[in-house]
């Protein structure tokens, strides 16, 4: 079999040899529709750099880990499957990335995993934090160390961390609240909220983000306080079925993290199923969309956020800069009759 050529991939992506070179070498003058292209085309062809060379000019290995929360959660799970698909071909160039599961919601066994990198071990920390007191002290002796943090989908406070990659979870939240808002229409109520954890901070921030815009533009509706179903879907079943039991005048359904398997499994008791706005696009929440069981889903790309979490670590660890606007991730909203 052909081994793939850099010219094969200028063709392929329809560029020029020189932006190939410059996206390749993490450069940061390629803008970011270009670089997806090129991207896209190393993946299409299979096309691994000469390892030999990369190495000579590196002169060393470069690690980084990433540590995810292990679980049913079907988006983390399409997370940690990107960044090993988005990793893979890089190990050629001498660039290893580590994947670590810990339990999710659990700042001790965050902080232990943080503690247990040792000195010189990796060259940068990809993770979702959970912002607990305990990961803000390992994140601060990580800094210490000059070690690139990155914090993925749920973030610190910005002076702790290196640098985020995710959506603005105040205008997630906001986004679901105008959706709720209009699905609703002239009906008064309560929109029940489900949860995973308040202690993280993209849960907390979209719970924020949906109060606000009830307050403001739809103040019939009023937003009750979360289930926290640690995004486990027999929890998320079992609190939202008693609170439907419970409260006569709920209109709507917000849920914010996942466990959305449990949530569908409470609507199916109903005989009339309320307004559904839910998180990230899955093989399970498209099923629901099709069906009509949901209405709408809030999504963030998965494959975007591990790469830019892999360039950006690589930038950091080599003292190069690199633009914070490329790793912006944007809220998309899909709705059955838009679904890619």
């Amino acid at each position: 079999m052909t081994r793939s050529t850099i010219h094969d991939v200028a063709r392929v992506a329809n560029v020029s040899l020189s932006t190939v070179d410059r996206v390749l070498n993490g450069r940061n003058c390629v803008r970011p529709a270009t670089r997806e292209k090129v991207e896209e085309a190393v993946r299409t062809l299979g096309y691994v750099r000469n390892s030999a060379a990369a190495n000579l000019s590196r002169k060393r290995r470069l690690r980084f880990l990433f540590l995810l929360p292990s679980g049913a959660n079907s988006f983390m799970r399409n997370l940690e499957e990107e960044v090993v698909c988005y990793a893979r071909p890089l190990a050629a160039d001498g660039i290893d990335v580590v994947v670590q599961v810990v339990p999710p919601f659990d700042g001790g066994a965050l902080c232990r995993e943080l503690d247990a990198m040792q000195p010189g071990s990796f060259d940068g920390v990809a993770f979702v934090a959970v912002d607990s007191p305990e990961v803000r002290d390992a994140v601060k002796r990580l800094r210490h160390g000059n070690l690139p943090v990155v914090t993925l989908v749920s973030d610190l406070p910005a002076e702790l961390r290196t640098h985020f990659i995710g959506i603005d979870n105040i205008w997630a939240g906001r986004t679901a609240g105008r959706l709720l808002g209009r699905f609703c229409g002239a009906a008064r109520g309560k929109i029940a909220v489900v949860a995973g954890a308040m202690m993280m901070q993209d849960h907390a921030a979209r719970y924020s983000g949906f109060r606000q815009v009830l307050a403001e533009d739809f103040p019939h509706l009023e937003a009750l306080p979360p289930i926290e179903a640690l995004d486990d879907a027999e929890r998320a079943e079992a609190g939202l079925s008693a609170l439907l039991q419970s409260t006569d005048d709920v209109v709507g359904i917000y849920s914010l993290g996942a466990g959305n398997r449990g949530v569908v499994a409470a609507l199916r008791k109903l005989e009339d199923v309320p307004p559904v706005v839910v998180h990230e696009l899955t093989e399970h929440s498209r099923r629901w969309l099709l069906a009509g069981t949901i209405d709408a889903v809030i999504r963030q790309d998965p494959a975007r956020e591990a790469r830019s979490a892999v360039r950006t670590l690589l930038s950091m660890s080599q003292g190069k800069p690199f633009h914070k606007e490329e790793n912006c991730v944007g809220i998309e909203i899909f709705l059955r009759d838009n679904l890619p």
